[in-house]
């Protein structure tokens, strides 16, 4: 059995639900690998999606069941200035061009090429550069950017412009775009002439446009968070694979979040 873990918790719990906030997959995987045969309480197949788990039982994944769940690629990228997250117009370059193995911080199974169909997994906009997330991976996508996903985004935004306390309240909560109010964020100053933002929806160019709505201009806007993943000290232009262990953070905040 290639996942095995004893369940602790004082309330039972149905099955699908505790192996998302384990962050082994999503709730709507575990569903189909039950269905599949391949989940298994105390050695006995569970063949009953709403089947819960008690305390002091334990739940194994089958071999194949956790084939499954990785078979999904994901990779990290420190997206430059001048690249588009997604289909390119014209001689835009996109994104997944520069997963060269030349670019590759440590290693990984593949290295993409132009037959490759990784998408952005929250897009990143061609003037602002920072972490990007590419993935041809369901239970990640869904984990960052599905309907009920609400993890956050930090981003290091640059501006011109006089800072007041009037603007970071508008900017905290108070703006509109679209016709609809959006939620409120985290905004604080954390060096001259620079702003922090904390996000938890992503409206097309939202802080270049609040910004705008405020009298600021954006100078340099970068993505340094998502949710438990940062960017970290990787190098501008370079990508790495997302780890096993960077994917279960992923899915179990997204869980908790929700």
């Amino acid at each position: 059995m290639a996942w095995t873990r004893t369940y602790d918790e004082a309330e039972p719990q149905r099955i699908n639900r505790w192996l998302a906030q384990s962050g082994v997959c999503s709730r709507r995987e575990a569903d189909a690998l039950i269905a599949q045969g391949l989940v298994a309480i105390d050695g006995e197949t569970v063949l009953d999606a709403g089947r819960k788990i008690q305390t002091g039982q334990t739940l194994s994944l089958s071999d194949s069941a956790q084939a499954k769940i990785e078979s999904g690629f994901t990779v990290v990228l420190h997206k430059p200035t001048g690249v588009v997250s997604a289909q390119p117009e014209g001689k835009q370059i996109p994104a997944v061009r520069l997963l060269t193995r030349s670019a590759l911080v440590g290693e990984s199974p593949t290295i993409p090429d132009r037959d490759t169909r990784l998408a952005p997994v929250g897009r990143l906009d061609q003037d602002s550069r920072g972490l990007l997330i590419l993935s041809d991976d369901g239970v990640v996508a869904k984990a960052v950017i599905g309907p009920n996903s609400e993890l956050d985004k930090e981003y290091v935004v640059k501006v011109s412009g006089a800072i007041t306390e009037g603007k970071l309240a508008k900017l905290h909560h108070g703006l509109s775009l679209d016709g609809r109010q959006l939620k409120p964020a985290k905004v604080w100053v954390s060096g001259e002439q620079t702003i922090r933002f904390v996000l938890t929806e992503g409206r097309n160019r939202q802080i270049r446009r609040m910004c705008d709505l405020v009298d600021l201009g954006v100078l340099d806007l970068f993505r340094v968070r998502i949710g438990p993943l940062r960017l970290g000290n990787l190098p501008q232009g370079k990508w790495r694979v997302l780890t096993a262990q960077e994917k279960a953070a992923l899915i179990a905040a997204s869980v908790s979040a929700a």
